[in-house]
């Protein structure tokens, strides 16, 4: 069990801040009409986001296993289809497949922790800054030891279990990566460009909603909680009995957005203050940003300090992404938990592999179309897999599981609340999921006629 309420708190908004949160989310809301663009974003997380991960919660809690053997043990208990088991092992798939790219682009933020801490960038011109990126990118063994290291600081953290491992960890880096965001905070609002760095994120810009920043809003608030992937049932598995989920799922998204605009407060006005563009986009986060604190006074200190945030960031989303898969072998084969660690941990950095030298040696080798290993991974998982997976996470808690379940985990027994509950889990958060899966695939206009038709 998590020690506290607000252990799991801070373990799942670890495992929802990302470098989603640090660059993409910041970004979207300037690019979209701003403090409109958070208004209806909210209104997003509370029909979609927010019933998606109580459900995922509510879940893990009633079965007390990992996703797999929860599944298998609620589909049993409730007389249910067996065939709901793959929302378990599809969690458990996902990843292991999202954490060996993942892993690959953590490592790259080790690697620009000692790059701006060495002033590496101090003064350099956005020339140097791509060529410094880009050069990084084309040594293959340079890339392959950051992303070793980055899955040997994973695997030792969870390879401890829950309370020595993962609340150990999670007690030390959530309120440091906090603090750091309040130096950088700080920071921004000295460095000259923090009026344009608020009035770009938040101005009111109603025209700017357009149907594409419709879609990023609600997205965006699918994505952000890292639903849909096992991660968050297997943290509710270790939630106590006492705990509210409902307030504490509500927490956990005022602290994910609260964190993704701070992020975005202290980064653009240091992006403003250079001149530089804000809009190049979550892939030039290694070029944009140390170019910024290069131009900037003791830049080389908070650059530095900024890539631990992002590095701390990804570690607690890293850690997530293990817990569906470990849970699982422990309980199935009564392994003792480090030497599956390592097992899992081995085998998502020998994948890995494949991201690193599709930046490189393998930048020919298309598996589909024009799809790297890299690309093609994560556009499975994020495209096809993570939306699949919380559209039957949320109906399969609003039609499979009885009323006495919901009374229990959620407290829902009046009739008001409980028909509430089954329009957001069994309605509203699934179509909204079924947007987000259709736009990716075929395209919004493609949608739009099909809705209109």
């Amino acid at each position: 069990m998590w020690s506290s309420r607000w252990m799991f708190v801070l373990a799942a908004a670890g495992s929802a801040v990302g470098l989603g949160n640090i660059w993409r989310f910041p970004y979207i809301t300037g690019e979209n009409g701003g403090g409109a663009f958070v208004l209806i974003y909210l209104v997003c997380i509370a029909l979609v986001g927010i019933p998606i991960m109580m459900a995922e919660v509510m879940i893990g809690r009633e079965g007390r296993q990992s996703p797999v053997n929860t599944m298998r043990g609620l589909i049993q208990q409730h007389h249910q289809h067996r065939g709901w088991v793959l929302i378990g092992w599809a969690g458990l798939l996902a990843g292991f497949l999202i954490l060996s790219f993942y892993a690959v682009i953590g490592g790259w933020a080790f690697k620009y922790i000692l790059g701006l801490a060495g002033g590496g960038f101090t003064d350099a011109t956005a020339g140097q800054a791509t060529g410094t990126f880009d050069a990084f990118l084309s040594r293959p063994w340079e890339m392959l030891f950051w992303h070793t290291l980055f899955m040997v600081v994973v695997v030792a953290v969870v390879s401890r279990g829950v309370v020595k491992g993962l609340e150990t960890a999670i007690r030390w880096i959530m309120p440091l990566l906090f603090v750091l965001l309040a130096v950088l905070l700080g920071y921004g609002v000295t460095s000259g460009g923090f009026g344009q760095g608020w009035a770009f994120m938040f101005r009111f810009d109603w025209d700017a909603l357009t149907d594409r920043a419709l879609f990023e809003a609600l997205g965006h608030a699918f994505f952000t909680l890292s639903v849909g992937m096992g991660a968050i049932m297997a943290y509710g598995a270790y939630v106590p009995s006492s705990v509210s989920i409902t307030n504490t799922v509500v927490t956990i998204a005022v602290l994910d957005t609260v964190v993704a605009l701070v992020a975005g407060l202290a980064i653009f006005p240091i992006v403003f203050a250079n001149g530089l563009e804000p809009g190049q986009g979550p892939g030039l986060l290694f070029v944009t940003v140390p170019l910024a604190f290069g131009q900037l006074p003791l830049g080389a200190l908070f650059g530095a300090v900024f890539f631990i945030l992002v590095s701390l960031a990804a570690i607690t989303s890293a850690i997530s992404l293990t817990e569906p898969a470990l849970a699982y072998l422990v309980e199935e084969y009564n392994a003792k938990r480090s030497r599956v660690a390592i097992t899992w941990g081995a085998g998502c950095w020998l994948l890995g592999i494949g991201t690193v030298l599709s930046f490189n040696e393998w930048a020919e080798f298309h598996i589909v179309g024009d799809m790297t290993i890299f690309s093609f991974v994560d556009y499975v998982t994020q495209n096809i897999m993570l939306p699949l997976g919380g559209l039957f996470i949320a109906l399969f808690a609003a039609f499979a599981l009885p009323k006495s379940v919901l009374g229990n985990q959620l407290g829902l027994t009046g009739p008001v609340a409980r028909k509430l509950w089954l329009v957001l889990a069994g309605l509203t958060a699934p179509l909204g999921v079924l947007v987000v899966f259709l736009v990716t695939i075929i395209g919004l206009e493609s949608v739009k006629a099909w809705f209109a038709g």
